[in-house]
């Protein structure tokens, strides 16, 4: 069995789950989310507390009784608090604005790089430099970061791009100057 998944979920009071054969639909005062259950796994909720439980002992069936755990854990934590990464721009003229529902990036091209903020995701620019994304999906909050990151990772020589906040960047060495013994 699973060590992840053995662990139970407090079930806060704000939140609904109704758990049906394949999914596991999770309502809270943030919004509502459907969490896929996969086959060999079941739910069961009791007085505030949901746990899983696997029905075999086969190796895949371990590992997908933690997953389906740990996703439902995400699904009732997002539904009551959400989540939020950070991300930070550096570099000279390099900046970050949202327009409507698009987010328009500046990062030293010869053209502005635009990006469609998705369903559920707010993006929210400070000073041109530093981005909040926040939703109640985590997987979706994490791959939008990875997306806008991608635009521009951080250069190993000078650090400038877009980096998450406190991502530390290990800069190299440039070319020295060697002398001509000549």
């Amino acid at each position: 069995m699973s060590r992840i998944g053995k662990k139970p979920i407090q079930v806060p009071k704000e939140v609904t789950i109704k758990v049906t054969g394949d999914a596991l639909e999770v309502q809270g005062p943030k919004g509502t989310l459907v969490t896929p259950v996969m086959p060999g796994i079941s739910f069961k909720l009791e007085e505030g507390v949901l746990t899983a439980e696997s029905h075999g002992n086969e190796k895949r069936l371990s590992a997908y009784h933690g997953l389906c755990r740990s996703l439902a854990a995400n699904a009732v934590e997002g539904v009551m608090r959400g989540f939020t990464k950070e991300l930070a721009i550096e570099g000279i003229g390099y900046k970050a604005e949202v327009k409507g529902k698009e987010l328009v990036l500046n990062l030293g091209f010869s053209h502005p790089v635009h990006f469609p903020i998705p369903e559920g995701i707010t993006i929210s620019a400070e000073k041109n430099v530093n981005l909040t994304i926040s939703g109640i999906d985590r997987q979706k909050v994490g791959q939008v970061a990875a997306d806008i990151r991608n635009f521009r990772p951080p250069d190993c020589y000078k650090g400038k791009g877009i980096r998450y906040r406190g991502e530390i960047v290990r800069k190299k060495v440039g070319k020295a100057a060697v002398g001509t013994g000549g």
